[in-house]
């Protein structure tokens, strides 16, 4: 059985801090800067925040803002996550919003994080979220 991703990938992270508040996430992925003002990614580990503020960080771009499945939910307005089998035993995952208690749009995907993902950038088009 296949692991489910657990929080963004850093391409994810970057396009979610360009459209989302950096408070809206609950981890983020340490960074360095060189001494030449560019920066270089640490790696691929996450912390969880023990900083009262990820905008400082932000702006000096010392860190990246990431977020986990359970904070993606947590944007999206009256969101449902559900897991359905779509054939040959594949299992796919659908996020839904329902504002105003109406089903407004639903995204399909293999993974949850990117179902989510792309709800966020539909909803972002339309200036939703």
């Amino acid at each position: 059985m296949a692991t489910l991703k657990s929080f963004t990938d850093i391409p994810q992270s970057k396009k979610l801090a360009e459209i989302l508040s950096p408070e809206s996430a609950d981890m983020y992925y340490p960074w360095y800067i060189e001494d030449d003002g560019d920066t270089i990614e640490s790696g691929h580990r996450i912390t969880t925040p023990n900083i009262g503020n990820f905008t400082t960080h932000k702006i000096n771009k010392m860190i990246l803002p990431c977020w986990s499945l359970a904070a993606l939910l947590n944007v999206l307005p009256f969101p449902q996550l559900s897991k359905d089998k779509l054939g040959s035993g594949k299992v796919g995952w659908m996020v839904s919003v329902y504002p105003m208690n109406c089903r407004y749009d639903s995204c399909w995907h293999d993974e949850p994080i990117d179902a989510c993902m792309d709800m966020i950038k539909k909803l972002h088009e339309l200036n939703l979220v």
